[in-house]
């Protein structure tokens, strides 16, 4: 089968497309998915790189979320038939052409969404609300300063935080791509690279500070984000897109009352699996709905896959950057 193949660590250049891979064996508890599309998240940079926390062992297939469809499923398989549209998401392997997946790490495709919109959904948006829903515990009418509020996971923020009744402030680094911030509903924009960050957010909550501030990207604005946060502020710490891991003086923590809150949504999978389900379910009724409507401005055949990965590495994508198949 086709599938993009990481042989040793380094940047995309060292990745190689093989159309020859063999397809995964399947379990008696498995489903064999051929896949349409695949999102591509930081993640997936780091991972190629051997930086990132979970690391398989190599050679291995990149790829954390994909959609497709069920081509076959193992005998002892109850959730799932042949020609099921679904999702999965894991550490790696979605880049290919085939994933073999134990049937409860499927998830079911919102039958108001594409492939390609869906490949790129349950990492992103599942992320996001578990961040400022049992995270930070966002209430209506409160403050979201959302950093790098255009990229894949801040853009659902800023969807979410709405739906969520908060009033949001999107920041990123250019006019375009708060542009597509204010589509998705942004209350107020900042374009830091302009304007002061901590000042425009003091201006525009009346001096009063942001309550939670969401921030994948980490790096030079972190540590002003935190100074533009309100009392009791909860500082959501997702990644750290821009490379540096931030050094932030724990005494504002103090001054602020504000508290520092790990994201690991991985993680939060696996310690608290009901509590991640009711949180499908809710998240999935707003597509079906219409509440959420993903965002891909950034669709690759996997043949360009070093295209979709500079445009990830390079912060120039807005929304998702989608592999298609």
């Amino acid at each position: 089968m086709k599938a993009l193949v990481c042989r040793e660590h380094g940047l995309p250049d060292r990745l190689d497309l093989v159309a020859d891979w063999p397809a995964p064996e399947m379990g008696d508890n498995d489903v064999r998915i051929h896949i349409k599309a695949a999102g591509l998240n930081f993640p997936d940079v780091l991972i190629i790189q051997g930086k990132y926390q979970l690391q398989p062992d190599l050679p291995f297939i990149p790829g954390g979320e994909c959609a497709g469809v069920i081509e076959a499923v193992g005998s002892a398989v109850t959730r799932w038939k042949v020609g099921d549209e679904v999702i999965h998401s894991g550490g790696s392997g979605g880049f290919c052409g085939e994933v073999v997946a134990h049937e409860m790490a499927v998830l079911p495709k919102p039958v108001a969404l594409s492939f390609e919109a869906a490949a790129g959904v349950s990492i992103t948006y599942l992320t996001s609300y578990h961040a400022l829903v049992q995270r930070a515990n966002i209430q209506p009418g409160e403050t979201l300063l959302v950093l790098g509020a255009a990229g894949g996971v801040g853009s659902t923020a800023v969807e979410l935080g709405k739906a969520l009744g908060a009033t949001v402030i999107a920041a990123a680094s250019t006019d375009e791509k708060l542009d597509l911030c204010t589509q998705l509903g942004a209350d107020h924009t900042i374009n830091y690279s302009t304007d002061s960050l901590k000042d425009r957010v003091k201006e525009l909550t009346g001096g009063r500070g942001a309550d939670v501030v969401y921030d994948p990207v980490g790096g030079d604005f972190s540590e002003p984000a935190v100074r533009s946060m309100g009392w009791n502020g909860r500082y959501l710490v997702i990644g750290f897109a821009s490379g540096p891991i931030p050094s932030i003086p724990l005494n504002l923590t103090l001054l602020k009352g504000c508290a520092l809150v790990g994201v690991f949504w991985g993680r939060f999978t696996m310690e608290e699996p009901e509590l991640h389900q009711a949180n499908i379910k809710t998240v999935w009724q707003w597509f079906e709905e219409g509440k959420l409507k993903p965002v891909i401005t950034d669709l690759f055949p996997i043949e360009e896959y070093e295209a979709a990965y500079a445009a990830m590495m390079e912060r120039r994508a807005k929304g998702k950057v989608i592999l298609t198949f």
